[in-house]
C-alpha cells in the first residue's frame, strides 16, 4: 500500500510476464472454437481465476488478442486457453501448429476474490466466458477444506467444447431431464449443468439465469445468504445475472468482456463506469479489472 492508504497507481507492475510460449496441443470443437495448451511457465505460476493472457496470434499481425486462462498446471508450467474463432486474427491463430511458439502478456487482470463466509458459489458462465468458471472451479475445489460448494450453470447456443454427459451429481432444484454437465468438472467432483436454447439433450431449454433462478429459489434463507454468484459471459447475460443476483439480494462478481489494445492499463481504451463510494468512476477492465463486484457496474439493471 502506498502512504495514502490506497493501492500503488502501477501495481500490475512487475506481476505481466512475457514469454515465448510453445504450442503444446491445440484441439478444435464444433463452431469454430479450440482449446490451446500453451508451455508459459511463468503465467501458470502466478495465474488466477478471471486472468487473462493478451497473445500473439501471428507474427504478421501486430495487434495481440485478449484470452481468458481456463486451466493452468503450475508444476508442468502449461496453460490453457479456450477462444472461438472471431476476425482474422484468430483464424491465424488456429492454424498454428504443436511445437511453434506464440508470445503472450501474462497473467493480466484483477480476479475473482472469494469469500470463506460466502461458501455456496454459484458460477455462471455463457460462450466463451466458460474458461474462468472451469479455473475458479477447479480452485474452489482446491479449498474445499474451507467449506467451498461450487456449483457451474454454463450456456452456450453453440454445441460445447466438450463433450457432454449425463451428471451424477444430485443438484437440488433442477428440472427433470436436465442432467447434462460438463465432464471435467464432474470429474472434479463440482457439480454442473448446462444450458441452451440450441435444443442439445439433457440441457435445460432456457437462459443460464433461468436455471440459476430455480436452483436459489429453493435455497432457504440461511443457505441463500452463503451465496455468492461468479459470472463471465456477453454484456446483456451479465446484466441479466446482477440483476437476478439483486432479485435474491446475493452478492455478485462479474468478468466483463471489452475490446482491448494494449491491456496493460496504458490506452485506457476499455474503461466501464464503476459507482464508488466517492461516486461514479472510470476503470480500466483490463488491470483494475476484468472482474468487478457487479452491482457497482450493472446499477438498477442499467449498464
Amino acid at each position: 500500500m502506498g502512504e495514502t492508504g490506497k493501492p500503488p497507481r502501477h501495481a500490475h507492475r512487475g506481476t505481466i510476464f512475457v514469454e515465448d510460449a510453445r504450442i503444446l496441443s491445440q484441439e478444435s470443437f464444433p463452431g469454430q472454437q479450440f482449446v490451446l495448451r500453451l508451455a508459459a511457465p511463468l503465467c501458470a505460476a502466478t495465474a488466477t481465476a478471471g486472468s487473462f493472457a493478451h497473445v500473439a496470434v501471428d507474427p504478421s499481425i501486430p495487434m495481440r488478442r485478449p484470452l481468458s486462462i481456463m486451466r493452468v498446471d503450475r508444476d508442468a508450467g502449461w496453460i490453457e486457453l479456450l477462444y472461438k474463432i472471431h476476425g482474422s486474427g484468430l483464424q491465424h491463430l488456429a492454424a498454428r501448429r504443436v511445437g511453434e511458439t506464440v508470445n503472450l502478456l501474462g497473467p493480466i487482470g484483477q480476479g475473482f476474490t472469494p469469500h470463506e463466509d460466502r461458501p455456496r458459489a454459484l458460477l455462471i458462465g455463457g460462450g466463451v466466458g466458460i474458461p474462468p468458471m472451469v479455473f475458479l472451479a477447479e480452485t474452489l475445489r482446491e479449498r474445499s477444506a474451507e467449506g467451498f460448494q461450487p456449483f457451474a450453470i454454463l450456456g452456450s447456443e453453440l454445441p460445447f467444447p466438450f463433450r457432454t454427459r449425463p451428471s451424477t451429481i444430485v443438484v437440488p432444484g433442477m428440472p427433470a431431464g436436465v442432467i447434462a454437465c460438463m465432464p471435467l468438472l464432474e470429474e472434479w467432483g463440482v457439480g454442473s449443468r448446462l444450458t441452451s436454447k440450441s435444443g442439445f439433450p439433457g440441457c435445460f431449454d432456457g437462459y443460464v439465469t433461468d436455471l440459476a433462478r430455480l436452483w436459489l429459489q429453493q435455497l432457504d434463507a440461511a443457505t441463500r445468504a452463503q451465496v455468492e454468484i461468479f459470472t463471465c459471459g456477453p454484456t446483456p447475460m451479465l446484466r441479466a445475472v446482477a440483476a437476478l443476483a439483486r432479485e435474491f439480494g446475493v452478492a455478485c462478481q462479474a468478468s466483463l468482456e471489452e475490446y482491448m489494445a494494449c491491456a496493460v492499463g496504458g490506452c485506457a481504451g476499455c474503461v466501464v463506469e464503476v459507482q464508488t463510494p466517492a461516486g461514479p468512476a472510470m476503470k480500466r477492465v483490463c488491470v483494475d479489472g476484468p472482474v468487478f463486484d457487479a452491482h457497482t457496474v450493472f446499477v438498477d439493471n442499467a449498464a
